[in-house]
């Protein structure tokens, strides 16, 4: 457990991190044309967020003695890619805000919107492409398995929609391809810049995607019960979409008679208006799954912890279990 005068350090040394992406990503595209796509593009990289992807890769390669300057192309291609994946994510689901403003199939158009996230994709391969004194073929053999995993889960996700049989164990392996595999990769990737042994490497990647099952629960959870204006989308907005979530899947396995009748309803009816959102929050808190879920965010980012312990022992590998500490307590 860290000193007091440890967490502090710990936080200085993120915030300095975050605000040093958030510096970086509107440069990426800084000066190009056509201002019709690219205003789009640096929309999306100025919508701030929680940088979480670019962060553990660089605490990461920090801890293995690597400067933030080296690291650096490889973390902003892991934001540039996460927020490629955002607008499409968000013009497959319709939905019109993210981070408090508006998503670019709103803001401009689903064309616009496409073309943002093709040339994002093709940003990140560019930038990771830009990391000094790492072999790229080691890099790409990282990042092209991640996209293959974070479309396929993508794709389950979607299937969901229709599918009436999904469990939590099935939700759980999407989890760790469209959300899992870029932390996975942000973690490896971390490693290899870093210079660290491929079985190590292993364990790092097998740690992120450990941290994408708590994070992605962690966000199902908070879409539910957040009261922070900082959450940035309506609250319940999975279950007026009719999403199935860890929660609902939760519900799922744990009621009966008419508990279980509601819930099934639910899913099957494809999703509850906006004033139907507070009664079922409180029946699924009656159903246990609100501790379902923050109890499988904590034993899920101690099995990470696990394999974290390899890590030299440094202030960049501080600063990464307190960041991990933070993401499992947010609330937005």
């Amino acid at each position: 457990m860290a000193s007091s005068a440890q967490s502090v350090s710990s936080g200085e040394r993120v915030a300095a991190l975050r605000a040093r992406i958030d510096k970086a990503l509107p440069a990426v595209v800084d000066g190009r044309a056509p201002a019709s796509l690219y205003d789009a593009v640096e929309h999306v990289l100025r919508a701030g967020g929680k940088r979480v992807r670019p962060i553990l890769l660089l605490l990461v390669a920090e801890s293995y003695g690597t400067s933030v300057d080296r690291a650096l192309p490889a973390a902003l291609a892991v934001e540039v890619f996460h927020n490629f994946t955002l607008v499409h994510d968000d013009l497959m689901d319709e939905d019109d805000e993210r981070r408090g403003g508006a998503t670019v199939h709103t803001k401009w158009d689903p064309g616009t919107a496409i073309l943002t996230g093709d040339l994002m994709m093709g940003l990140s391969y560019d930038l990771l492409g830009q990391v000094d004194g790492t072999d790229a073929e080691a890099l790409y053999a990282v990042y092209h398995p991640m996209v293959e995993k974070l479309c396929a889960g993508q794709a389950l996700d979607a299937s969901f929609e229709t599918d009436d049989a999904v469990t939590v164990e099935a939700y759980l392996d999407m989890i760790d391809r469209k959300t899992g595999a870029l932390l996975s990769a942000a973690f490896e990737l971390g490693g290899v810049i870093g210079g660290a042994p491929a079985p190590e490497c292993d364990r790092l990647g097998t740690a992120g995607r450990l941290v994408g099952r708590a994070f992605q629960i962690q966000d199902d959870l908070l879409d539910l019960i957040a009261e922070d204006e900082e959450w940035g989308r309506g609250v319940g907005g999975d279950l007026v979409r009719g999403k199935k979530t860890f929660l609902t899947l939760c519900a799922l396995e744990r009621a009966d008679g008419a508990d279980q009748d509601w819930v099934e309803r639910l899913v099957a009816d494809g999703g509850l208006s906006r004033d139907d959102v507070p009664k079922a929050r409180a029946r699924m808190a009656d159903l246990g799954v609100f501790e379902e879920a923050r109890a499988a965010v904590r034993a899920y980012t101690e099995k990470a912890y696990d394999h974290l312990h390899l890590l030299p022992d440094t202030g960049a590998a501080e600063a990464l279990h307190w960041f991990l500490d933070r993401l499992q307590a947010r609330e937005h």
